[in-house]
């Protein structure tokens, strides 16, 4: 069976294959809405595809389908409460939207812009009710601060089922499962990426940090799920059936709670149907190049 070390290794690789969806910030290119839409698309197709096929199936041949469905209704299930319970803000073509608690202004402090900013303060750094500095300052931190925390959220809830169902796996001994998971993870995670880049860099932000927020938005959550999947599971191989549920559950919710619908409703549902349909079938050829 394949050791710890290793498996936050290949965790950590297909996370940070995450950063290269954040290359076209590099050269500000424009991405059309169309495009934006297919990757969202290309994303949901794999995800769907890894679901079924590297969870769902293998966690049938080792356990009993009621293992495996429950498993699958506690993570989507799981996955649902926590948008409602976790405020976080999800990455949108050239916006965000609040949810769970976040609130307008958390999405307002995301793409600010002009001589007057939160609480007042002018380009110059004065105050227009010439309070002090120091609370300026203290003010600016918590306002960051807080929105790194809602973004977090997001990221964490998106990205840990992936890291999970890497982990789950490879502490089954399904090795060939498992490195399967781990390239269509790290394929999905380019367009992920993307998604996720495109709005941070309408922020203004410098290319270097949206590269190395990027990376580290899929690094973080998939490498610390990967080592609880794989801590509790190879406390007992029996829970893999119904761990393997939970992260396709937990999955399948990102999907048809966030992927879909982020990438229809613009006039490009065509795109993002092909693009999905497109993912779902290169799954399926990497998986059977993998399994030769």
């Amino acid at each position: 069976m394949t050791d710890l070390p290793t498996v936050i290794g290949i965790a950590a690789v297909t996370g940070l294959v995450t950063g290269l969806g954040a290359l076209p910030v590099f050269v500000r290119a424009r991405v059309s809405h169309r495009t934006y839409d297919a990757a969202l698309g290309l994303a949901a197709g794999l995800m769907v595809a890894a679901s079924v096929f590297g969870l769902i199936l293998p966690g049938t041949e080792e356990g009993s389908l009621a293992e495996v469905l429950a498993g699958l209704l506690v993570g989507g299930f799981g996955l649902l409460a926590g948008n409602r319970l976790i405020p976080h803000l999800h990455a949108r073509y050239r916006g965000w939207r609040a949810e769970g608690g976040a609130t307008r202004a958390d999405v307002a402090g995301m793409t600010r812009s002009g001589a007057v900013g939160e609480g007042g303060s002018r380009e110059d750094g004065s105050r227009e009710d010439g309070s002090r500095e120091d609370d300026d300052a203290t003010a600016a931190i918590d306002a960051t601060l807080r929105r790194a925390l809602l973004v977090g959220g997001a990221i964490t809830l998106h990205n840990a089922p992936e890291g999970l169902a890497i982990g789950v796996a490879f502490a089954s001994g399904l090795e060939e499962v498992a490195l399967v998971l781990a390239v269509v993870i790290g394929l999905q995670n380019v367009p992920d990426g993307f998604a996720f880049a495109i709005p941070m860099a309408e922020t203004g932000m410098g290319n270097a940090k949206v590269l190395a927020y990027t990376a580290l938005s899929g690094t973080v959550p998939q490498v610390i799920a990967a080592t609880v999947g794989f801590s509790l599971v190879s406390l007992s191989t029996g829970l893999f059936p119904v761990a393997a549920g939970f992260a396709a559950g937990a999955m399948l919710a990102v999907v048809f709670r966030e992927l879909i619908p982020s990438s229809h409703g613009h006039g490009h549902a065509d795109a993002a149907t092909a693009a999905f349909l497109g993912g779902f079938v290169l799954l399926v050829v990497v998986d059977a190049v993998v399994a030769v």
